[in-house]
């Protein structure tokens, strides 16, 4: 049949069609016998709403059926699903809620399909709300609006419960809460406002209830234990059946309550806050205090600043242990002060491992907790120890593990080890120049004596202390090194020397170790008075050095020299190992057998103080290789020596040590002045990049400068700052004296 024979349907006939189509749907959503929509059915019900709308005017009925769709569903509403939800009450109202909800999305779905052909030309050329809209709203307005403050606090409540432990429907709220975001149709705005506002205010006072409980029942761990569990189920709620939008604020809430609110007293309980964790070693409890404290914001601040003070106090206690140590040992005469030392430097390397374990471990590496480290150690690291410094003590620790015969038996792996962790701690001492210069003359010793275990070592330290403080700060130590190897050479080279030429003979044994003046530090050159014997060897060696190089001189430094002689006592010869000084006194026996203290003196052309050490470890100390009248303990000028020639001993080569004067005045002073030069040179470079500095810039400037090798003092910098306004490279401001300027 064409389109201009097709009978017109009235608005009536058509919509009591569309009625029982409609009425069909309905029983069938309430769930009474009625048998499911055939394709037929669905296809005349779609038909007739498109005649009823393709009809010429005055029959397009298209206004009127939109209309229609709409009352059909308040009708509905009203009549069947609002009666239905008001006379139900809480968990049965929900329920009620969710099956009519999932209803009316059904009656949408089938209803749009009926009137589609509105949706394609009617609504889209008048830009009306689209037939699904149409549908949702008027629950919306109908149901929600009526409802949702009643569904709110059902919600809330049965959260509440499941809070207390109790079992509650989940899925059943999950269903309801997606009512409230699928209202929104894409917006979140019902659900943020009419539940989750709520519902965060209910969370904060339930919270705060339970903390104010805690904090005074619950020790910090336990609380911890509480608060980070109450974490999870949070998250855990979340998960299960509110919006993953909430998460962030709802953890927000929790945090804030449990753990802001109370972060000071949970750190500061007496007997198990922060300090009470640190002191028991409780790591397990540090690390959840981390976990949660770094969730709220500046949490971790307080628990940096507690961590630095038990790592400080720890530190000092480690101090003291070594002072009073020290004063028992000085009160009962016994030498072995070094000990304490030595103890002492293992005690802060431990300290240093078990709290940088803490660091990486318990505090994940933040940031916050190595500077609180850095900051403790550098306090007590910097202390010293019975007037030595730190910068000594650990020079002479490193000596004790580098050399032969140190106190610490260590394999080489637990030396490595070791020494990559002394250069950890020299990072937090200010006088990393003293060190340097501990260091060197300690490393001198074990060098010129051969008392260095080995070589890896030596240069192994040397590469960690390169890299920590930079090159500038192990130039000189590794050229003493090499410096070693060379004169090994050299030595070489010298018995070569001496083989070929047969009248060069220097009539004894001669070693000979040549070295640079520059690396090693500085001794006093002496003019020993050599015996003959040993004149002659210094004249041979000086004739092979000419044939090597001509430019270059040649100082003799006997203090450090040691000879091997024969000493032929009556009841056997005895091999003496001692040093060019001890020997040089002892053969002038060979020409006269008793000597006074000035002649002595005269004849060697020592110093007073060098005569007293060097007949002093010949006639009172162990081996008294010459008797000294009177007899007496120390040596006067009055006395007089011979040789024992009676003296004899169980082993057939003795060392007799001399021991060494007591350097650490003389370091000091090299120090000193060497920082004077520093500081200098620092004032110099800066003036001459700025041309015009205040005096506060400038020292500041200068602090920062040189602050890598040690902390200049400001006096000391204004002291520099006067000397080099003396010497024309600054000059005072004519009217600002506190403004310098570069003299070029």
């Amino acid at each position: 049949m064409s389109m201009s024979e097709r009978k017109t349907i009235d608005l009536e006939q058509g919509w009591d069609f569309m009625q029982k189509g409609i009425m069909k749907l309905k029983n069938i959503l309430e769930g009474l016998p009625e048998p499911q929509f055939s394709s037929e059915d669905y296809m005349m019900l779609y038909t007739t709403i498109y005649n009823m709308c393709t009809q010429k005017p005055p029959h397009d009925y298209s206004q009127q059926l939109y209309d229609k769709y709409r009352e059909s569903f308040e009708e509905y509403i009203v009549s069947t699903v609002l009666p239905s939800l008001r006379e139900k009450h809480d968990e049965f109202m929900l329920r009620e809620l969710v099956k009519r909800w999932a209803n009316h999305k059904i009656m949408v779905r089938w209803l749009s399909r009926f009137f589609h052909y509105l949706d394609r030309y009617f609504i889209a050329r008048r830009s009306l709300p689209p037939l699904n809209e149409v549908g949702l709203t008027c629950f919306r307005d109908l149901v929600y609006k009526e409802l949702n403050g009643k569904v709110r606090d059902a919600v809330i409540s049965l959260i509440d419960q499941e809070r207390e432990g109790e079992q509650i429907d989940r899925a059943l709220l999950k269903n309801v809460l997606d009512i409230f975001v699928e209202i929104g149709m894409g917006q979140m705005d019902h659900y943020e406002n009419d539940f989750e506002a709520d519902m965060l205010k209910d969370t904060s006072a339930y919270y705060s209830r339970k903390a104010s409980n805690w904090i005074l029942e619950d020790s910090c761990p336990d609380y911890m234990l509480k608060a980070e569990e109450c974490l999870k189920r949070e998250k855990d709620r979340v998960a299960h059946y509110l919006h993953s939008s909430s998460e962030p604020k709802l953890l927000e809430k929790v945090q804030h309550e449990l753990l802001s609110v109370y972060a000071n007293q949970l750190l500061e309980k007496e007997h198990s806050g922060c300090h009470a964790l640190l002191r028991d070693d409780k790591v397990e409890d540090l690390s959840r205090m981390f976990r949660l404290f770094s969730k709220i914001p500046r949490g971790l601040d307080p628990v940096s600043s507690i961590f630095k003070q038990h790592v400080t106090a720890e530190g000092m206690a480690l101090v003291k242990l070594a002072e009073d140590a020290v004063s028992t040992k000085k009160a009962e005469k016994k030498d072995i002060v070094g000990l304490q030392e030595q103890v002492f430097v293992r005690k802060v390397i431990e300290l240093h491992d078990k709290y940088l374990t803490y660091v990486n471990d318990c505090f994940q590496n933040h940031t916050l907790f190595h500077k609180a480290l850095k900051e403790a150690f550098e306090i007590f690291c910097n202390k010293g120890v019975a007037g030595s410094s730190s910068a000594e003590l650990l020079a002479t620790f490193c000596d004790n593990i580098l050399k032969k015969g140190g106190s610490e038996k260590l394999s080489d792996e637990a030396i490595e080890e070791t020494l990559e962790k002394v250069v950890k701690l020299l990072a937090y001492i200010s006088d990393k120049d003293l060190f340097a210069e501990f260091y060197r003359k300690k490393l001198a010793r074990r060098l010129l004596f051969d008392k260095s275990a080995n070589d890896d070592h030596e240069r192994s330290i040397l590469t960690k202390l390169k890299q920590q403080c930079g090159g500038q700060f192990t130039s000189k130590m590794e050229g003493m090194v090499t410096d070693l190897t060379l004169a090994k050479e050299n030595q070489t080279s010298f018995e070569e020397y001496l083989s070929n030429n047969p009248n060069a003979d220097p009539g004894i044994d001669l070693t000979v170790t040549v070295l640079t003046t520059g690396f090693w530090p500085s001794y006093k050159s002496f003019d020993l008075n050599l015996p003959a014997e040993m004149v002659r060897c210094v004249e041979v060696f000086k004739e092979f050095y000419q044939t090597k190089t001509k430019h270059r001189k040649l100082t003799w430094i006997y203090s450090l020299g040691t000879c091997n002689i024969s000493g032929k006592f009556e009841p056997k010869t005895v091999e003496l190992i001692v040093t060019t000084y001890q020997a040089s006194a002892l053969l002038l026996f060979n020409s006269s057998d008793r000597l006074s203290y000035s002649e002595i003196m005269t004849q060697l052309n020592l110093s007073d103080d060098d005569v007293i050490r060097l007949l002093h470890s010949l006639s009172c100390a162990k081996y008294k290789i010459l008797n000294k009248e009177p007899n007496t303990k120390t040596i006067s000028s009055a006395d007089y020596f011979e040789f024992n020639s009676k003296f004899t001993d169980k082993m057939r080569r003795i060392k007799i040590p001399l021991p060494p004067v007591d350097e650490k005045k003389k370091v000091i002073e090299d120090v000193d002045k060497d920082r004077r030069y520093a500081i200098d040179a620092s004032i110099v470079r800066i003036m001459k990049s700025r041309k015009v500095l205040n005096y506060q810039q400038l020292v500041m400037e200068c602090v920062e400068q040189l602050g890598r090798m040690f902390k200049p003092d400001v006096k000391a910098i204004k002291k520099r700052i006067e000397d080099l306004i003396s010497r024309d490279y600054l000059e005072r401001d004519k009217d600002n004296a506190n403004l310098f300027r570069y003299l070029a």
